[in-house]
């Protein structure tokens, strides 16, 4: 009996180690971590900031997160959204509060101060990718976002292993989530929290277009609700527009977006200083 109780034992043992998940697959309880290889230390920060804030239940609140400096606040009522009733009485993040939050304690920097469109157009971007692309190159701390390039209505940071934290939609409080493909998934941008580089410029004005090609007919890209901190690759002279006072025929390329603008709307001289001239 001693042997054969041995046996049956051994057997059970070996059979829970063929059996037992790997730790990948420990996402399926829900767990809030990094959860594949390869991120950088700041994203990997990034992802344990989140994931701290869901790991104490605290709610999505609309609005909120996007106060003076990064860090959880009370919401706001959404006019569109009936289940929002109780935002301002609930201390937390909206999703592009989180992503704020989550970048700043990684970083030590507000550098993803804004909207999901911002963040996404963020000039601290190490890489974009389209929704064609998929899950298969992005790494636990990309950002991945919702909507259409002219409408960027959702953010969340990426986990690994097709999973995603995220402050979703009022009366739920921060979760993980199964990344959602095929929801009006638009891409993902990867962080780069050191200096920007190249041309950085300050827009002006408010509900200004970006085209897809440097003139007034052109179809629209984005526009930017404010003042935006962008980055301009070159500029060209093409068609004059007059504007708010002003005319001129320079227009600037702007990589993040893939667009043009006006240099009216941009801050500084007509023809910006220190910026070669496109070839293209």
């Amino acid at each position: 009996m001693l042997r054969r109780s041995g046996l049956i034992g051994t057997l059970i043992a070996l059979l829970v180690c063929l059996l037992w998940p790997p730790a990948s697959a420990a996402a399926a309880d829900g767990s809030c971590r990094v959860l594949s290889p390869g991120a950088s230390a700041a994203a990997e920060r990034a992802v344990g900031a989140a994931c701290a804030q869901v790991s104490a239940d605290v709610w999505y609140a609309w609005g909120g997160g996007h106060g003076p400096r990064p860090g959880p606040t009370y919401g706001q009522v959404d006019p569109t959204d009936p289940a929002s009733e109780h935002d301002p009485e609930r201390l937390g993040f909206d999703c592009s509060g989180l992503v704020r939050h989550a970048y700043a304690e990684a970083t030590g920097s507000d550098i993803l101060n804004g909207v999901a469109s911002a963040q996404y157009y963020t000039p601290h971007a190490a890489g974009r990718f389209t929704a064609a692309d998929g899950l298969a190159p992005l790494l636990p701390g990309d950002l991945l976002v919702w909507g259409t390039s002219r409408d960027l209505h959702h953010i969340a940071i990426y986990l690994g292993a097709g999973k995603m934290a995220e402050a979703r939609q009022s009366g739920t409080k921060l979760m993980v989530s199964d990344v959602r493909l095929n929801s009006g998934y638009h891409g993902a941008v990867r962080i780069d929290p050191g200096p920007v580089t190249g041309h950085v410029f300050r827009t002006w004005g408010t509900g200004v277009w970006t085209k897809d090609r440097p003139s007034t007919g052109a179809a629209r890209v984005y526009a930017f609700p404010g003042p935006t901190t962008i980055r301009v690759e070159c500029q060209k002279h093409a068609e004059k527009v007059t504007s708010d006072g002003y005319t001129n025929d320079a227009w600037s390329y702007l990589p993040d977006y893939k667009a043009w603008v006006t240099n009216i709307y941009i801050q500084g001289a007509a023809w910006l200083e220190n910026v070669p001239t496109c070839t293209f």
